[in-house]
């Protein structure tokens, strides 16, 4: 329930606070005076899109605050502190949620939730939870089939609810396949192509079989053979430095004579040890460098020219897989990858057999869900024709008779449905749908006799109407005011209206007052009583607040709502 807003440079309203509070509100004032600034006003707290163009003339911005009195716990408030705000606790399990938002000239904007800044998401997350807004756009939508549909849907309540859930499931898994059998069907060809170019990469790598790392090891391989005569030349000679095999000097020799002679006479010096022990690991040292060199030889007289045109060979076929597919790595990750995706290109035969056969399967069982979607919104549907046919009636259109038609359409994810509102305003006429044959004033009428009857079984806190009284007067307009109050009983009423006779069924009575200072128009809001609304009433009786006549007739409309 909202419990206060507050307008600044919203349009020709500088600032304004309507108190509202339980109940029905009546929104009046003379034309232009910005009554329509509060449904504007309401929608900026809604999360609706931010226009500049409201910002009032001359002012650098445009604000609205609201405060709301909601359930200390539930999903409004959950979602408030999801955003990082919170609601103030006032007893009895309620709490106040202030929201605001901001639109500069410029048409940035802030939107403020609980106290904290957030995004006019959140606001848009929290609308649904909070308020039902129909203007006379929304009396238009009602002539759409989607929004008659939807209006059957919300009138159905569970039963219509967990049908429409079971069939969107089966929808989307029906779906699902048949995109996916429609897809497989339609690349076949491809597919095949697919395979075979496959096929024939993965036999062309197996018979390389590459390696990681291969590529640099052959890399070395060629650089040592290439030099093959140049590193024996060097071998030999430091081999035949080390240890000659035709009698000359060589390395192991000296120092196998140097250590024998330090041994001798190492005893008698610790120092001279030491330096003995050095020779002696040098000794060690040069022989297994003479035994490596000779090993190295060895290996090096193995390889030949045969060997590096060897290597050169399987450089080539390297090279040839990394043309074709980036890098060695990335022909082994084929080889990984592409045989799995080969059986899966392999398998389509007996995968279309079985999509096919999941495919009917999930077919059976969207039928089942549609046909009991449909008995459900059927149902719904007689119910709903005699609870509003009976609102018409009271509603000053007592001949008339509504009707909604279930007929069969194309299957959505909505149901195989198509959902129409009939209207017969008087006997003998034949039932037409509201979007053809109704009047302005019928289709508002069916509007508001909708969603009285629809309160009655899935309520919302609060229903804001702007001008649902467009196109009716007389007795007409009298039993619009009557059936808001009535709606007032279950939820919070706001309406804006031009028409005396909706405004006496009100308990609340703001008016939008229009001032002048020679330069810019600007509008406050007024709580009425007493006097003042008599001759507010008076003024949208005849244009005149101070006519005799008129404020006679206001106080028998006011004392008519009083007694309804």
């Amino acid at each position: 329930m909202i419990e206060e807003m507050r307008l600044r440079d919203l349009g020709v309203i500088a600032d304004a606070t309507l108190p509202i509070g339980r109940g029905f509100t009546a929104i009046t004032g003379e034309t232009g005076a910005g009554k329509t600034m509060v449904v504007t006003g309401l929608g900026l707290l809604l999360g609706q899109r931010a226009d500049s163009g409201a910002v009032r003339k001359g002012a650098a911005q445009a604000a609205v605050e609201g405060v709301w009195l909601v359930p200390e716990e539930g999903v409004v408030a959950a979602r408030v502190r999801e955003a990082g705000g919170d609601v103030e606790p006032v007893g009895g399990g309620s709490a106040e949620l202030y929201l605001g938002r901001t639109v500069s000239s410029e048409g940035r904007g802030r939107a403020t939730v609980g106290g904290r800044t957030a995004p006019a998401g959140v606001l848009a997350d929290l609308a649904d939870d909070l308020v039902v807004v129909h203007g006379q756009s929304d009396q238009l939508r009602l002539k759409s089939s989607s929004a008659q549909r939807d209006a059957l849907d919300r009138f159905g309540g569970e039963p219509v609810g967990a049908a429409r859930t079971a069939y969107r499931a089966a929808w989307d898994v029906w779906r699902r396949l048949d995109a996916e059998l429609t897809t497989l069907t339609a690349d076949r060809d491809e597919r095949a192509r697919e395979a075979e170019r496959l096929r024939a990469a993965i036999a062309e790598i197996e018979a390389v079989a590459p390696v990681a790392g291969e590529e640099e090891e052959l890399a070395r391989r060629a650089e040592r053979l290439a030099n093959a005569e140049d590193l024996r030349v060097a071998a030999v000679t430091a081999h035949a430095a080390l240890s000659s095999e035709d009698g000359s000097p060589d390395v192991v020799t000296l120092l196998a004579e140097a250590r024998r002679a330090l041994e001798r006479i190492s005893g008698s010096d610790e120092a001279l040890a030491e330096i003995g022990a050095l020779v002696t690991d040098l000794g060690y040292r040069a022989t297994d460098a003479s035994v490596a060199l000779s090993g190295y030889l060895a290996d090096l007289d193995e390889s030949g020219p045969h060997e590096l045109a060897a290597v050169d060979e399987r450089r080539g076929v390297i090279a040839g897989l990394v043309r074709a597919h980036g890098s060695v790595d990335a022909a082994i990750s084929l080889l990984e990858t592409g045989s799995a995706r080969l059986v899966e290109l392999d398998d389509d035969g007996d995968r279309l057999q079985r999509l096919e056969t999941q495919r009917d399967a999930a077919a059976a069982e969207l039928d089942a869900a549609a046909e009991a979607l449909t008995a459900a919104r059927r149902e719904a549907a007689e119910r709903l024709s005699a609870a509003v046919t009976e609102e018409l009636h009271a509603l000053a259109l007592p001949d008339a008779r509504l009707s909604v038609d279930v007929a069969p359409a194309t299957p959505a994810g909505h149901g195989r449905d198509e959902v129409a509102i009939l209207l017969a305003p008087h006997p003998g006429a034949d039932p037409r749908p509201v979007s053809r044959g109704a009047s302005g004033g019928e289709l508002s009428r069916v509007m508001l006799a909708i969603e009285v009857v629809i309160a009655g079984v899935d309520p919302v806190p609060t229903f804001v109407f702007d001008e649902v009284d467009a196109g009716i007067g007389g007795a007409a307009a009298i039993e619009v005011g009557r059936r808001l109050a009535r709606l007032a009983e279950s939820s919070q009423v706001i309406a804006v209206t031009h028409l005396a006779q909706v405004a006496a069924f009100a308990g609340n009575h703001l008016t939008v007052v229009k001032g002048n200072d020679g330069a810019v128009t600007a509008s406050s809001v007024r709580r009425l009583d007493g006097a003042e609304r008599e001759a507010e009433m008076a003024r949208l009786l005849s244009g005149l607040s101070d006519s005799d006549a008129a404020l006679t007739h206001a106080r028998e409309l006011l004392e008519t709502g009083r007694s309804r």
